[in-house]
């Protein structure tokens, strides 16, 4: 069974905003991340970064390149990388501010799709790269043909680089209760990817992108009634499935906002990392810089030690 913490992909930062969520300009491209912002993550314990890329990036003559240096700007301060295909064509988890449609049904985008991760497959294999598909599938009627083009991807992939990591998430923007119902070949490079923001209504008070929650509402910690066993009854079937299939679990993202209290964020780290410690869920945290989440936002600095220190 695969060990990811002795592989490098225990503990991880995301990379959001900077190829991802972006206006793929080439001023914000140049300084959004730099090599002293890998130095501080590495500093905080972390041993690899999670790098959102969208599509729009690879129309850039520049954009393999871009990515390459993305990479070893990460190695050279020590830390793996994956990869995540955040957007691609036709397909986006961000209904509110993307206008993507069609791609579970467009044999065009999907063939776009797989030359994608051919191309990257050929530019990191047996590097310490691992290789994300695709973020957060939405809707559940897409399942049956996610399940189908994950499938072929991961042939594309293995086509180049047979040992790099392969990280699947299912339905509902990879929760952790869909990872069950993923049907995937056996590989032995291959977890199951899970995100994980609950309960919504803390750590996603005040966001303005979502119809989930009442934007105006504020909850504390102790009014959201979270608590490690909350955690493990959540990410139990999870759990169940990757001991069936001889495999781990990856957290990519969890993360809380901005609106909540130092104090309430740091209640709410040090509830799920005790879980993921617990269960050897390996996990990234969501994000080092802006989009709400900013781990160096400076509300946080009263807390980001002690954030990191059981982390």
């Amino acid at each position: 069974m695969l060990n990811l913490q002795q592989l490098g992909f225990f503990r991880g930062v995301n990379l959001g905003g900077w190829f991802s969520q972006c206006d793929y300009h080439t001023e914000h491209l140049d300084g959004f991340i730099t090599q002293s912002d890998m130095e501080v993550i590495s500093s905080w314990g972390a041993d690899h970064v999670r790098l959102p890329v969208d599509y729009n990036i690879f129309q850039r003559k520049d954009g393999l390149d871009r990515v390459r240096n993305a990479v070893s700007m990460a190695l050279r301060s020590g830390l793996h990388v994956v990869l995540d295909l955040h957007k691609t064509e036709g397909f986006s988890f961000d209904n509110y501010a993307e206008s993507e449609h069609g791609f579970f049904e467009n044999e065009l985008y999907q063939e776009k799709f797989y030359q994608i991760w051919e191309m990257l497959a050929e530019a990191f294999s047996g590097q310490p790269v691992a290789f994300e598909l695709l973020n957060e599938i939405t809707d559940e009627t897409f399942l049956p043909e996610w399940n189908r083009i994950a499938g072929i991807a991961i042939q594309h992939v293995r086509k180049f680089a047979p040992e790099n990591l392969i990280l699947v998430g299912s339905y509902n923007n990879n929760s952790a209760e869909t990872v069950q119902y993923l049907d995937l070949p056996e590989d032995e490079h291959l977890l199951y990817n899970l995100h994980c923001y609950e309960p919504l209504k803390f750590t996603h008070q005040g966001a303005y992108w979502t119809n989930a929650i009442d934007p105006e509402k504020r909850i504390s910690f102790a009014e959201s009634e979270t608590s490690a066993e909350y955690f493990e009854q959540l990410f139990s079937s999870a759990i169940e499935k990757a001991k069936q299939n001889h495999t781990v679990l990856y957290c990519g993202e969890y993360g809380v906002i901005d609106k909540v209290s130092p104090e309430d964020t740091l209640q709410w780290f040090n509830t799920i990392h005790q879980v993921f410690e617990q269960f050897h869920i390996a996990h990234c945290v969501w994000t080092y810089k802006g989009l709400d989440f900013g781990l160096t936002d400076t509300r946080l600095d009263s807390v980001r030690k002690e954030i990191f220190a059981k982390y």
